[in-house]
This record gives structure tokens, C-alpha cells and sequence, in this order.
């Protein structure tokens, strides 16, 4: 066993069982004892920090907090505590938050990562410190023991697939604005990559943006740029790689005079997003059921601090630049357009009809069937 895992079993005894997944041992088989203080292995209420990235998304308070905590609840009989923070989109925060964590001694780190390069140095400080670390939705890079997303390469090759369903025969008379994501979040180049991999050959990228911060206002600004550059009638469709930027590009193509608005993709199934869906302003999102991910990730938080393996839970592994063969569980994800919103985000219990339903979209709502 090398230095770092010794000290990781001395200071907590689930983290040298979760790193003999990848060492030659655990402590037990060393000889070695876990601290009686308060740690899950000793028998003390588990403690899991749950740390993430920003509260501009509504996904992450509304869906993936409450449903990771009650996941937590039902497999630890109400015995462990979650301690949450949310970073609000500043790195730096994160990595405060994370030695927070470490000095409230948690058991386990679950950390959606800021920024998945700027978070590698916390996360080998909470490794030091014995604390395991799972990446969710974002893989973040350093010593990760786990990771839970969705196929991200798989999300843009759905955005790309349903951007050249909508364009049909007008896929090669003009051009299309790509609307990538922040450079900071490794999600958002695999989201690019697989969107490329699709739209290459077939469309004519006439503009193409990595947006800052995810931000829709920074969208907006990009879609202006790009509609003043090519002409509104020269672009026939958008590839917005979330909601939230589509929301802000589908406000520029208005701004433009643009009608009928060209398609626009989305992600994340925002309130907002499917009911520019319903309305007919923006042609997709993808679903991604985040119940699965979050009961993974649960589940995986758990098992790392009761010393336990990761191979029930776990389903593959994934490499990120700087962690090699990382036990990981991808969820699958869907195509949400008008014709299966009551068969998804309606029946997940994700929204009910009333709340997508408002007085503005009634009408809509009324033909699509969804009253």
C-alpha cells in the first residue's frame, strides 16, 4: 500500500477499503485500525459533503439535491447527515467549500465540479485527508473513486440527430450558429464532440461559440453576433447545446424579426424550455431522468463511507485526463420534443400539467393534448 493510501486508512477506514478497488490491499488486511471518532466505519452517523456548481440551472436545487438527500435517507435509515453547498459558478468558492468539508471532517465528498481542472488540487486534499471523492454529472479531475453522469458524447449526438430531423431538405441551404458550452465544464466538449460527429458533412456551421459560464445573457450576445455576421435569413437552424442558452438565443432570433424561427435545441428539460417546446420556439431539450443519476451517486457516497465496494453499484469505468479506469455509472438519456412530453418530464413527475400549462401556453397545451 503507498503512503497516501496508508495515511487515507488511518484517518478513515472507508476510504482504505474504497482504494483497495485500485490498490493492493485494505487496511484491514495491513493491520491498520480506523480512528473510533465519529467515522462510519467505527459505527458514527455518516457525513456526506455534497458540493454543487450553481443555482442559475434550476435542475440542481429543485431535482438533485432533494433527490440525493432522500436517496441517502432511505439507504442509511435517516442515519447520515448531508452538509450541501452550492459554489454559485465561482471556482474559487468551491475549492473553499471543499476545505470546509475536509475540516468538518465528512466521510465522503460528492462534488460537481465548477470547474473540472481548477477542483483537482481540492480534490487531492480531501484524498490526503481520507476522504473519498465522487465527481457527479461533471468529472472532475484529480484522485476521483467515483463518478456518475450521462452519456455527455450521447447528448450531442441526440441534439444532432434531432437539429437535422427538424431542418430536413433545408439541411444544406444555409447555415447553422453552434452554441457550445463553457470550456471550463469537460461535459460541455463532450456534448460538442458528439454534436459535431452527427451535424459534420451535413450542415454548414456558419458560426460556431463556447459560451461562458453557461450563461444565457452571453448567448444572447453570441446569437446577435452571429445573426449580424451571416444575415437572419442566411441561418436555418441553432444548435443550443441547454435550455438556458436557448432561451437566451430564441430572444435574439425575435430581437432579429426572425419568423418563423428557425429550430433550436436545448437540454436539461428546464420548466421554461419545455414550454418553448410546447409553444413551437424551440424545437427540443434532452431529458435526462436525474433520479437514476442521483440515487447513483447516493448510493456510491454510502458505500465509500461504510469502507464498502463500489461493484454492485457501479456499472463501467471511464478515464479522465489525470484518473484512469474511474468506477462509474452513465444514466441514458432522451429526446424530449412536443410529441412525448406527457410520456416524460409528466409522467416522471418532473412537472405536472398545470405547472407547464400557464394561461400563456393553454392553447397550445390544449392541442397538444396535455389538458
Amino acid at each position: 500500500m503507498n503512503t497516501r493510501m496508508r495515511r487515507a486508512a488511518v484517518a478513515v477506514a472507508a476510504t482504505a477499503m474504497a482504494a483497495s478497488l485500485a490498490a493492493c490491499g485494505s487496511a484491514k488486511e495491513a493491520g491498520e485500525k480506523p480512528k473510533e471518532s465519529g467515522s462510519a466505519a467505527a459505527g458514527g452517523a455518516i457525513k456526506i459533503g455534497l458540493l454543487l456548481p450553481e443555482n442559475q440551472t434550476a435542475r440542481y436545487e429543485k431535482f438533485d439535491k432533494p433527490l440525493f438527500e432522500k436517496k441517502v435517507a432511505e439507504l442509511t435509515g435517516g442515519k447520515a447527515e448531508v452538509v450541501y453547498a452550492n459554489a454559485k459558478q465561482d471556482a474559487t468558492t468551491q475549492n473553499s467549500q471543499v476545505d470546509t468539508m475536509i475540516t468538518n471532517k465528512v466521510n465522503v465528498l460528492v462534488v460537481d465540479a465548477v470547474d473540472s481542472k481548477a477542483i483537482a488540487g481540492s480534490v487531492k486534499k480531501a484524498k490526503e485527508a481520507g476522504i473519498p471523492v465522487v465527481a457527479y454529472d461533471r468529472l472532475a479531475e484529480g484522485p476521483i473513486d467515483a463518478y456518475t453522469s450521462f452519456d455527455n458524447e450521447e447528448v450531442g449526438k441526440v441534439q444532432g440527430k434531432a437539429l437535422l430531423e427538424a431542418l430536413g431538405d433545408k439541411a444544406g441551404s444555409g447555415q447553422i450558429v453552434m452554441m457550445n458550452g463553457s470550456v471550463t465544464d469537460p461535459n460541455a466538449a463532450l456534448f460538442k464532440k458528439g454534436a459535431h460527429s452527427v451535424l459534420d458533412g451535413k450542415v454548414t456551421i456558419g458560426k460556431e461559440y463556447d459560451t461562458k459560464e453557461w450563461k444565457p445573457e452571453n448567448a444572447n450576445t453570441n446569437m446577435a453576433g452571429a445573426i449580424s455576421a451571416l444575415g437572419k435569413d442566411k441561418i436555418v437552424g441553432v444548435y443550443s447545446a441547454n435550455d438556458g442558452m436557448a432561451g437566451g438565443i430564441i430572444t435574439a432570433l425575435k430581437a432579429a424579426g426572425m419568423d418563423p424561427l428557425p429550430p433550436v435545441t436545448g437540454q436539461d428539460a428546464e420548466l421554461a424550455g419545455v414550454q418553448r417546446i410546447v409553444a413551437g420556439e424551440q424545437f427540443m431539450s434532452v431529458y435526462k431522468p436525474y433520479a437514476p443519476e442521483a440515487e447513483a451517486a447516493a448510493k456510491m457516497a454510502v458505500a465509500l463511507a461504510k469502507g464498502e465496494k463500489l461493484d454492485g453499484v457501479t456499472t463501467s469505468k471511464v478515464d479522465s485526463p489525470t484518473t484512469k479506469g474511474i468506477a462509474s455509472v452513465l444514466v441514458p438519456v432522451v429526446s424530449l420534443t412536443k410529441s412525448n412530453i406527457k410520456d416524460t418530464v409528466i409522467k416522471d413527475g418532473v412537472y405536472t400539467a398545470d405547472e407547464i400549462c400557464t394561461d400563456k401556453y393553454a392553447a397550445a397545451c390544449t392541442t397538444l393534448g396535455l389538458k
